[in-house]
C-alpha cells in the first residue's frame, strides 16, 4: 500500500546554515508578507469562508427549531403455512357452563393459518419548523404511508401533526402543528450562492438518538442520484445517517440551504458521502404547498437528449450546452410554440440551459400558463420563440415520447449500404419483419455491421431513420447522397435521428 507522503510548507533553497541577519531579515519580511495577506480589500477576500472556530453559538441557536419526527403505520401481514395449535380446551364435563366459555375464548385467540394479523410499526426521522404558526418541513419518504405522525420539539414536547401537502417528485412534505406556545423556527437561505468548500452544519435526530450537530463542507454541487427528475442534490462530507432524513442543512449564517435527504453508504453507515435537497428546489415547492396543499408544475411537452461534444459539433454549436429536442408531443405546449425536433433549447424564460437536466426543473418551476420567450439552436443560429406553459399532469412525465406522425407513401426503392447501415425504404415486408406500426415513415436499417460507425453507435436492425443533418428522408437514396454530400465537403461527423420502437433520438456518427 503507499503510504501517504508528507508535504513541506516551504520548500527549503539551500542546505547551507543561514547567517543571523538573513535570518532576520527573513523573518521581517515574512511578517511584512503576513500582515499584507490580512490587510487586503475586502471585496478581495469576502468570496471565503473562514474556518469558524466552533459552531456552539451556531448549534445552541438552531437546535430548538429541529424537531424529530415519528410515524406509526398499521400493517397487516398474512399468516402462511401450518401455525402452531396453541393450548387445548380444558376438559369439562357436557353442558358445564365453562365449556361454552372457554370454547368462544379459545376460538377468539387461536391462530389461523389464513387470517391476517396487524401490527404497528414505528419509524423516525427529521424536519425543522419554517413558520411560529408551526409549519414543519420533512421528507416525503419519512411520513409515507403514516397513520399518525408526530412532532418531537427539543424540549421533549409532543405534538400529533397533520399532513398539508406532500411532493413525490422532489420528496418532500409539509406538516402542520398546534403548539399553545409560540414556536422557534428558522428561514430558507439561497442554496445558489453556496460554494463547493463552503461550511455547513446539519442538525437531525441519527439512529433515534435526538438532537445531533454534525459539521462539514459542501463536497459537490447538481448531483444526480437518479432519485426523481429534478435531482440537483448538494453534497456534503457532514456525517448523516438513518434518521437524518427531513433534517435541515445550515450555512454559517443559520439558514436553511439543503435538506438531508439520502446517503451513499456500502456499510448503512455514513461515510462522508450525503446528499440534501437545495433550498432553491425546495421552497417553491413548500410555499405551494403551504398555499395549496398540492403542486403545479410546468410542461413543455417534449423529449429531450444530452448535447454531447459530438453532436454540438455536427450542428455547429461552439461548445456543448442545452438541451437537443428529439421529439415533440402532438398538441403540447412545444408544438404550438413552434419548437421543433432538432432544436437545441438555449435559454427558456430567460434563464440559462446550460445541460440537458437543467430544462425540466426550469420547466417545472415556470407558473402554468405563463407565455415565455425560448431560445433556441437552429440551422446553425439561434432563433426566438414563445411558447405558453402547460400543466404537468400525474400520467405525463417531463419529457414525453412524440408520435410517429404521418405513414409514408411512395415507391420502395432498393437497398443501399452506407457507413455499415444496409437501409431501405419503408415497405410491408419489412413492417412485418420488423413489427413496424402501419405509419411507420423513413428508411429502415434492415442490418448493421457489428464493428462499423453505426454498429459501435448501438444502431440495429429494425430502427428507422427519419433525418439526416436535421432534413428529413423520403428513402434510402436519400440517406447515401446527405452522407456523400458531407463527406465531400470534408465533415468529420453527421447527424441522424433515429426512431426505434416509437423512442427517438439523435445519433452522431464519424465520417472518417
Amino acid at each position: 500500500m503507499t503510504q501517504p507522503q508528507s508535504l513541506a510548507p516551504f520548500p527549503s533553497p539551500t542546505a547551507q546554515p543561514t547567517p543571523k541577519k538573513t535570518r532576520q531579515a527573513f523573518r521581517a519580511a515574512f511578517a511584512a508578507l503576513l500582515v499584507m495577506s490580512f490587510t487586503l480589500p475586502a471585496a478581495n477576500v469576502a468570496l471565503a469562508q473562514r474556518a469558524p472556530d466552533g459552531f456552539a453559538d451556531l448549534a445552541e441557536r438552531l437546535l430548538p427549531a429541529v424537531v424529530n419526527i415519528s410515524t406509526t403505520q398499521t400493517t397487516k401481514e398474512q399468516q402462511r403455512g401450518p401455525q402452531p395449535r396453541g393450548p387445548e380446551i380444558p376438559q369439562f364435563p357436557p353442558g358445564s357452563p365453562f365449556e361454552e366459555f372457554f370454547k368462544d375464548f379459545f376460538d377468539r385467540n387461536r391462530p389461523d393459518s389464513q387470517q391476517q394479523q396487524s401490527r404497528k410499526v414505528t419509524s423516525l426521522g427529521s424536519g425543522f419548523i419554517v413558520d411560529a404558526a408551526g409549519y414543519v418541513v420533512t421528507n416525503n419518504h419519512v411520513i409515507e404511508d403514516a397513520d399518525e405522525i408526530t412532532v418531537i420539539l427539543h424540549d421533549d414536547t409532543n405534538l400529533k401533526a397533520k399532513l398539508v401537502g406532500r411532493d413525490k417528485n422532489t420528496d418532500l412534505a409539509l406538516l402542520k402543528v398546534e403548539s399553545s406556545k409560540p414556536l422557534p423556527f428558522v428561514k430558507f437561505g439561497d442554496s445558489d450562492k453556496s460554494r463547493v468548500g463552503d461550511w455547513v452544519v446539519a442538525i437531525g435526530n441519527p439512529f433515534g438518538l435526538g438532537g445531533t450537530v454534525t459539521a462539514g463542507i459542501i463536497s459537490a454541487r447538481a448531483r444526480d442520484i437518479q432519485s426523481g427528475p429534478y435531482d440537483d442534490y448538494l453534497q456534503t462530507d457532514a456525517s448523516i445517517n438513518r434518521g437524518n432524513s427531513g433534517g435541515p442543512m445550515f450555512n454559517l449564517a443559520g439558514d436553511v440551504i439543503g435538506i438531508n435527504t439520502a446517503i451513499f453508504s456500502p456499510t448503512g453507515g455514513s461515510v462522508g458521502i450525503g446528499f440534501a435537497i437545495p433550498s432553491a428546489l425546495a421552497k417553491p415547492v413548500i410555499d405551494q404547498l403551504k398555499d395549496t396543499g398540492k403542486i403545479r408544475r410546468g410542461w413543455l411537452g417534449v423529449r429531450i437528449q444530452q448535447v454531447t461534444d459530438e453532436i454540438a459539433e455536427s450542428l455547429g454549436l461552439n461548445k456543448a450546452r442545452g438541451a437537443l429536442v428529439a421529439g415533440v408531443t402532438d398538441g403540447g405546449p412545444a408544438e404550438k410554440g413552434g419548437l421543433e425536433s432538432g432544436d437545441v433549447v438555449l435559454k427558456f424564460d430567460n434563464k440559462d440551459v446550460t445541460e440537458m437536466r437543467r430544462l425540466p426543473r426550469i420547466v417545472a418551476e415556470t407558473p402554468v400558463d405563463r407565455e415565455v420567450p425560448v431560445t433556441v439552436w437552429r440551422k446553425g443560429k439561434e432563433q426566438n420563440v414563445r411558447v405558453k406553459v402547460g400543466e404537468l399532469k400525474e400520467d405525463q412525465t417531463a419529457s414525453a415520447t412524440p408520435s410517429t406522425g404521418e405513414s409514408q407513401r411512395g415507391t420502395p426503392s432498393g437497398a443501399v449500404s452506407v457507413l455499415g447501415m444496409g437501409l431501405s425504404d419503408v415497405n410491408g415486408r419489412l413492417r412485418e419483419q420488423f413489427r413496424l406500426p402501419n405509419d411507420a415513415k423513413g428508411v429502415v436499417v434492415v442490418d448493421v455491421q457489428g464493428n462499423s460507425p453505426a454498429g459501435e453507435k448501438g444502431i440495429r436492425a429494425g430502427d428507422l431513420v427519419l433525418e439526416v443533418a436535421q432534413d428529413k428522408v423520403d428513402n434510402a437514396g436519400d440517406v447515401k447522397s446527405r452522407i456523400d454530400k458531407a463527406k465531400a465537403a470534408k465533415r468529420k461527423s453527421i447527424l441522424l435521428l433515429v426512431e426505434r420502437q416509437g423512442d427517438q433520438r439523435f445519433v452522431v456518427l464519424p465520417l472518417s
